[in-house]
């Protein structure tokens, strides 16, 4: 959710920097695009790892199931 709220922000400054002619203002506002984009991004890769995480934990459970006892 954090991330789309930089997103916005990042959008209404740039929008703001450039109605004002404010350039710094402007690039504020890419800046905080461009953290709300790296969350996004951190967050997919997180949730990724997680599903592979259990992917990978759930097959050797089956794995080990599937073992012969001795």
């Amino acid at each position: 959710m954090g991330e789309l709220i930089d997103k916005v922000k990042g959008k209404v400054k740039q929008a703001e920097g450039r109605v004002t002619g404010n350039p710094a203002r402007e690039a504020e506002g890419v800046a905080d695009e461009l953290k709300g984009k790296a969350k996004g991004a951190f967050e997919e890769a997180k949730s990724d790892a997680k599903r592979a995480l259990r992917e990978r934990e759930e097959e050797e459970r089956r794995r080990a199931e599937n073992q012969p006892r001795r």
